[in-house]
Order: structure tokens, then sequence, then C-alpha cells
């Protein structure tokens, strides 16, 4: 069984000292290849290193929304840089955060809009966090027809899945599907076989059974493993399509 952990964080201090010993875990657990999602420049940068040095690694580079006020001239060079690099698969991760507000929302606006330009001029796709701010997300994406994205680790409403879908969008599923309240089944089924991703979001969200304890792209199989149930599809297809999906959405076929 191949997989492809379509969004993860391997260069959050979670991993520090340990991201080989985590590549090791994920490539025995059957995870091939995943691309580590960069939430400012730095961080990209740091992607584009380790991708460098780990084949089936590829980085993404953009300002999370928790990070748009740092967006201005310096960091718009900074991430047109970083973009250009063949390790660079894709732009953000970007998008809307109003449940936490930690940056104006306003500002967060003017941010994804710059992200979705960013992904219009460079032909990469973009990944779009969006939390408590659907119509808003939804919005953006209607204004950015022809820019290919993904709405990752959803948990959003039927509203939010349909435009997505409608503008040709990807919708990537993490480990919180195999928690006890979750209540997206119909949503998971509603996605279009080859639309659909999924994602560990580590070293967040861990799924159950390690709900809890520190995520890790290895322990993309209890996903993958729940997705495909509420499909009614066995794990191994649902590996091969959502890996087969993952790399046509970053330009890897």
């Amino acid at each position: 069984m191949k997989l492809f952990d379509s969004h993860c964080h391997l260069t959050a201090a979670a991993f520090a000292g340990e991201r080989a010993e985590a590549l090791h875990r994920a490539a025995e657990a059957g995870v091939g290849e995943l691309v580590t999602i960069a939430s400012d420049p730095a961080d990209a940068a740091e992607a584009v290193r380790l991708a460098r040095a780990h084949p089936g690694v590829h980085a993404s580079a953009g300002l999370h929304p928790h990070a748009a006020e740092a967006l201005g001239d310096a960091a718009l060079a900074d991430l047109r840089r970083l973009l250009a690099e063949p390790e660079v698969v894709a732009v953000g991760e970007t998008g809307l955060d109003f449940h936490y507000d930690h940056a104006p929302r306003g500002v967060q606006c003017e941010s994804f809009e710059a992200h979705l330009e960013l992904a219009r001029e460079t032909d990469l796709p973009v990944v779009v966090h969006s939390r408590e701010a659907e119509e808003e997300t939804a919005a953006r994406i209607r204004a950015a027809p022809g820019v290919r994205g993904v709405l990752h680790c959803f948990t959003g409403s039927a509203r939010l899945l349909e435009a997505g879908l409608e503008a040709g969008w990807y919708v990537s599923f993490s480990g919180i599907v195999t928690f006890r309240g979750f209540d997206g089944a119909d949503l998971v089924r509603r996605v279009p076989d080859d639309r659909l991703l999924i994602e560990t979001d580590s070293p967040y969200l861990a799924p159950v059974p390690r709900r809890g304890r520190r995520n890790e792209p290895a322990l993309l199989v209890h996903t993958c493993a729940a997705v495909a149930a509420l499909r009614g599809a066995s794990t191994e297809d649902l590996a091969e399509l959502t890996r087969r999906n993952a790399r046509a959405f970053y330009g890897l076929s």
C-alpha cells in the first residue's frame, strides 16, 4: 500500500531532532511521499532544505492566516523567490481563521487574496485553511477562477464544500474523521473520487487510536482506513486513489 500525506508540518518544533526518524517510520507505514506545509518564509526555507535532503518530500511556501500581519513587500519578495524553487509545489498555507483571530480579519483577507494571486502568477496550486470564515472563504474561491486549490483539513459545511467543488478544487480530510464526534460522514462521501485527498496535518490532530499524542505522517494509515470505510472502499483502493490525486494536484504526475 502506497500513501501520500498531502499536508503535514515536519518543520514544526515537535519534530526537532527527529525528522529523519519520522520519515523512516512513514516509509515503513507506506507513506512514500508527503508535502511539508510552510507557515511563513523562514519555515518555507527550512521545508525546502528538508525536501532537498529527503526524496519524496516536497514543500510549500506561504503565510498562515495567523501570520498574515507579516505580509508586505519583503515577505512577498521572499515568497516569490521560494515559490521558484523546484522543491516547492504549492502556495500556502493561506486562508482565513476567524476562530483565533491572531491577525485582524481584514489583514487575513488581504493576505489570502495576495496568495491567490501568487498561485495565479506561478501556476501553482494553493493550500487553504478555513475556520469559522466559510462565507468569506467561499467568496474568494469564486472570485479566483482558474486558480487550483485544496480545502485542507476539511470540517466545514456543505455550502463551502460545494463552493470548492464547483471551482474544481480538491478537498482533504485529516484524522478528525476518526474522532467519535465527527459528523461529516455525508460530506466525505460527497467528494468525487478525483477530488479527494487525505492528510495528517501533523504534528496536530492525531487519529484514533493515537488521539491526544503527537501526530506524524506514519499515522496516515488510520485516516485512510476511516475514509475508506465511510466511502465503502477498501483501504488499499483509497490509498492508491488519494496518492494519485495528490500527485496530480501538486503537479508531480
